[in-house]
């Protein structure tokens, strides 16, 4: 039987790398979108880490660029659609509102309509998120809860989350999305307030800084593992019928508790070591996501693998290593 393809925008961020790696392991073939927006090229340090980028098919290619998907959809015809390419950094979604409108939902978009013209037997998954929720209208929010979205970003994600679900019911394509909540691992930026604690415990640790600036410490999350999360995406296109689903912890907890978890990992007090600075609060905050996952437990038969815990441990380890190599 001939390998399946999978096409992955944004495939060197953190969902993209684990995404591939977990394709790759499947049998995959996969073809990943490399934008090139600078001289300096496509940054594929994530690909790197996992022992991947060898493996994977890089094509030039853009969201904002209907020409170059309809171009690679045609040269592969892939079976399955990934899109996880974003302006994913909610605070930079504030000062460059319209770019993050553009990549992130009309990215969507112009994405199904490349699919619709040159793919439509294709599969297509659309990472939605938990931040579309923002002023959260639930205590624990489901496929069934009302969206309020808090941020440039999260409105064009909600965009791109309702183009897709416009699309299965017009042109009846297999077009699902995936509202994750926070989903976290040693490939997330530096600018996610996760990897930025636990980037800084390690400079902690090792002598190497002196100092944690945050903004609002009791905002509550629901965390999880990058890496359990993609499993979920690609569940999700082996149903029978595209639909819609949750993917989350159903555990929430504070950026303080996060925090305690890693400077406790390295035997440091937190209090010792933190200041708040007005600086990092956001225009208008979400201050609790809590995820219901029954959805995807019941006809995905997925749950989260790995605890808060576990994660952060991980992460605060890979981040030592990563400064004792670089001394």
């Amino acid at each position: 039987m001939t390998a399946k393809t999978a096409f992955i925008t944004g495939i060197t961020g953190q969902d993209g790398a684990y995404l591939a790696k977990n394709l790759l392991e499947k049998g995959y073939k996969v073809v990943g979108a490399m934008p090139r927006r600078s001289s300096s090229g496509v940054n594929l340090w994530r690909l790197d880490w996992l022992g991947i980028s060898g493996q994977v098919v890089e094509e030039d290619c853009d969201l904002l660029d209907v020409a170059s998907l309809i171009r690679v959809l045609t040269k592969h015809q892939p079976d399955e659609i990934y899109n996880l390419g974003a302006q994913s950094f909610v605070g930079t979604s504030w000062s460059q509102p319209l770019l993050t409108g553009q990549v992130t939902g009309m990215g969507a978009a112009n994405l199904l309509e490349a699919m619709r013209l040159v793919r439509p037997e294709a599969r297509f998954y659309q990472a939605s998120t938990s931040e579309m929720y923002g002023l959260i209208q639930e205590p624990m929010q489901s496929e069934s809860t009302p969206f309020y979205p808090r941020s440039p970003y999260a409105a064009a994600k909600l965009y791109a989350h309702w183009m897709t679900v416009n699309y299965r019911e017009s042109f009846e394509l297999f077009a699902c999305s995936g509202i994750l909540f926070n989903h976290e691992s040693p490939l997330r930026g530096l600018e996610f307030v996760t990897r930025k604690v636990t980037d800084a415990v390690a400079q902690i640790k090792l002598g190497l800084s002196k100092e944690l600036r945050l903004g609002n410490i009791d905002a509550k999350r629901d965390w999880g593992h990058a890496r359990d999360y993609v499993e979920a995406m690609w569940r999700m296109l082996q149903q029978e019928t595209a639909d819609d689903y949750v993917v989350a912890t159903g555990r929430t907890t504070t950026v303080r508790e996060m925090c305690d978890i890693a400077f406790n990992h390295v035997g440091l007090n937190m209090d010792d070591y933190v200041i708040i600075d007005p600086e990092f609060f956001r225009p208008a905050e979400v201050d609790v996501l809590l995820g219901d996952p029954s959805k995807a437990k019941k006809q995905l038969d997925w749950h989260a693998q790995t605890s808060l815990e576990d994660m952060i441990v991980e992460m605060v380890d890979a981040d030592i290593v990563r400064h004792q190599a670089a001394k």
